[in-house]
């Protein structure tokens, strides 16, 4: 953006909007608050969010990507602090949660499908939000010591291990916090014992925030550090080396009489390394990636507006993005050149947007907003490994995906195509957003909404250029073994969702009953354009596809109940259910989408006394049939876990035992993807699903001070 454009751009924002809690939204939103345990591992922060529906196709260890409604990674507006990350890698092997630790979680906030317009744009699935910078000042005029706490905790299956700890002091003006977590973990087990390769990771994160306020105002300032030496993808043809980030956010709220402002800046650097690192898949090439993610985002709040409350707002993000893969000396596919990837990727986004929510005290809450939004993409030229057929001969690294050298000279014809084209995109988004709630009496209420969502080409689906199998498969986040090359001229996919939800809550029990359908034209998907074969036989036969937009239909249902079974002298003893359906499909061909949620069910019997709470988990998931043949996608059997979990607080310790998979049950990951690890050890057993891990005992404890 030029810089006349965003003083102009700033001054609109000085003059108009801000926010409001996503508690007082007649949407459908779940906001969970957590608190630091003896389970600060990345499985509690998605164990979380899949008690509140979240489903999550897996990656590396600390790594996985959200689905939601059927739809997966940035598909979803993941939101840390209000700030999004963009995930610079073309395997997503960087994903916003990877930069969250769970023990610095303060909330969760998922608003699925028919998210306010104020809540982000960008995405057609829905929002998740994370909050980390939770103000922690105190009553004291004076700057105390307020808390701190440190845990250890080791986990049997992979032989992991994590500590964490954080400590805060605080005046009544005044705080500063710190937390961080360091977490390793070798390979896991499956349920019949075998190791399932390539799946170890070492994570280390690191925050420290601060604050200030007075009467009229806040200003809250975090600093995040982390670190990733190393984190095995079994799924994916590459691992991650390294990845180092460094990101500042700051927070400005304040009451101008009866409007109020919140603000938000940040600014995220990531430096991004793939290549091997373990002998449970070995090879040899590097790829490299630096990304910078910046934001300036303001919202007012004018109360009383029609009755009601009035958001209005502007937005600004900029992402830049380098990719290139370092030429391997004496190589004759990786070299002579570096091979350019993504020269200088721009991706920025300028939105503004006008929410408005009735009053609280009727039968009947509204709310209703638009949002407009422009995004610009751009790239510079690029380059292949060669600068002409040079006729190259077998080389030993790289997984053994000599046979597909040969296809790497058509690089060089893509790569001159690809810079003779113009490669500036803008795109124009429109958000229209509407829900209305009926409290039908005090203890029940009915939830519709309807709402028009979109989202823009990431850089990698629109410029991803190389078309041979070895450039192909370096790129995609899907997990599934093939290869995928980016289509400049793909438009953003524009959603429409109705949903509806009711539930009554008593102070014995709960029940909920929620649906939606969503009718997405411009979908991204992706067509057929190749095969290519990493054996020369049937099982080492992979698609190469091509983004493209088609259109699709996705809908599902939720049911949920809890119930108190026995309330008596201290003890409770309570049950609750969650059963959800899903289904997703092209709306031409019928076709399956890739990645659908398949039936399931997860029942939990609680108990609480005093310092004690325990918990019994069954989670039973469906077999797997309706899958995307485009992507050689593999069905899956259905099976049932059963969890263990159990806490006691004695004065300042804690103490957690937990028991994943008690019964050791074997069983495929329905959105796991393909173990490309076992099938570089084992050709002939073909493109496997990867399989979940077995039993593992978790033991921990934390103690405060």
């Amino acid at each position: 953006m030029k810089s006349n454009s965003l003083s102009l751009f700033l001054l609109c924002d000085l003059l108009i909007a801000a926010p409001i809690s996503a508690n007082d939204d007649p949407v459908e939103t779940i906001t969970v608050t957590t608190h630091a345990s003896t389970s600060n591992n990345p499985e509690a922060l998605q164990k979380r969010l899949a008690e509140l529906g979240v489903g999550f196709s897996q990656a590396g260890g600390v790594s996985s990507l959200p689905v939601m409604n059927g739809m997966m990674g940035d598909r979803i507006q993941l939101l840390t602090d209000g700030a999004p990350i963009t995930a610079a890698c073309g395997n997503q092997m960087n994903p916003p949660l990877s930069y969250v630790s769970s023990n610095q979680v303060k909330t969760i906030s998922v608003i699925p499908g028919i998210s306010p317009v104020s809540s982000g744009g960008d995405n057609i699935a829905g929002v998740i939000e994370v909050s980390t910078l939770e103000p922690a000042f105190s009553d004291s005029d004076d700057f105390l010591w307020q808390q701190g706490n440190l845990g250890y905790t080791y986990m049997s299956n992979g032989n992991g291990k994590r500590i964490h700890g954080d400590a805060t002091l605080a005046s009544a003006q005044w705080y500063i916090r710190y937390s961080g977590v360091r977490t390793e973990s070798e390979s896991y087990d499956d349920g019949r014992g075998d190791k399932v390769l390539d799946t170890l990771y070492k994570s280390t994160n690191h925050a420290i925030s601060a604050g200030y306020q007075d009467t009229k105002q806040r200003l809250q300032l975090k600093l995040t550090r982390q670190s990733i030496p190393y984190q095995g993808f079994p799924n994916q043809y590459m691992d991650m080396t390294d990845n180092k980030s460094i990101g500042i956010l700051t927070r400005y709220e304040r009451q101008f009489n009866r409007v109020s402002l919140d603000s938000v800046f940040s600014i995220l650097n990531v430096d991004h390394e793939m290549g091997f690192f373990s002998e449970e898949k070995t090879g040899t090439m590097p790829m490299n990636t630096d990304s910078q993610d910046i934001m300036a985002k303001f919202k007012w709040q004018l109360p009383d507006f029609f009755d009601g409350t009035l958001l209005i707002g502007q937005e600004w993000y900029k992402n830049t993005l380098d990719d290139w893969w370092p030429a391997v000396e004496g190589s004759m596919m990786m070299g002579p050149n570096d091979y350019v990837n993504i020269n200088n990727g721009k991706r920025e986004r300028t939105a503004a947007y006008i929410d408005w929510l009735s009053a609280q005290d009727q039968q009947w809450t509204y709310r209703l907003g638009s949002r407009l939004e422009r995004v610009t993409t751009n790239t510079g030229d690029v380059q292949a490994y060669q600068n002409a057929d040079n006729g190259m001969g077998m080389d030993n690294g790289m997984m053994n995906m000599a046979p597909m050298a040969g296809m790497m000279s058509n690089n060089v014809s893509a790569a001159a195509d690809f810079n003779n084209t113009d490669r500036k995109r803008d795109n124009w988004l429109l958000d229209v957003a509407f829900s209305a709630t009926l409290a039908v009496a005090d203890d029940q209420q009915f939830v519709v909404g309807v709402a028009r969502k979109n989202r823009a080409p990431n850089l990698y689906e629109r410029y991803s250029w190389g078309t041979s199998a070895m450039a192909t498969s370096m790129i995609g986040w899907f997990g599934d073994g093939n290869g995928y090359i980016g289509n400049i001229d793909l438009e953003p996919e524009t959603a429409y969702t109705a949903s509806f939800a009711w539930q009554q809550k008593t102070s014995s029990w709960h029940t909920k009953v929620d649906g939606w359908y969503t009718r997405a034209n411009d979908f991204i998907d992706a067509t057929v354009t190749g095969t290519f074969n990493r054996t020369g036989t049937p099982e080492g036969e992979r698609n190469t596809l091509t983004f493209t937009n088609l259109d699709a239909r996705l809908y599902g249902v939720n049911l949920e109940g809890s119930h108190i079974l026995l309330e008596q002298n201290g003890h409770q003893l309570a049950v609750s259910d969650l059963f959800s359906w899903q289904n997703g499909e092209r709306t031409e061909s019928d076709e399956d989408l890739y990645q659908i949620v398949p039936v399931q069910n997860r029942l939990q019997l609680n108990y609480t006394y005093q310092q004690l709470s325990a918990s019994l988990e069954w989670q039973w998931v469906g077999n797997k049939h309706d899958v995307d043949g485009r992507r050689r996608e593999n069905p899956t059997d259905a099976y049932s876990l059963l969890n263990v979990d159990m806490h006691y607080q004695w004065n300042d310790v804690s103490f957690r035992f937990t028991i994943q998979n008690l019964m050791n049950e074997y069983y495929a990951l329905p959105l796991g993807g393909v173990s490309i690890a076992a099938f570089n050890v084992e050709p002939d057993r073909g493109f496997s699903q990867l399989a979940g891990a077995g039993r593992s005992v978790d033991v921990g404890m934390s103690v405060a001070f």
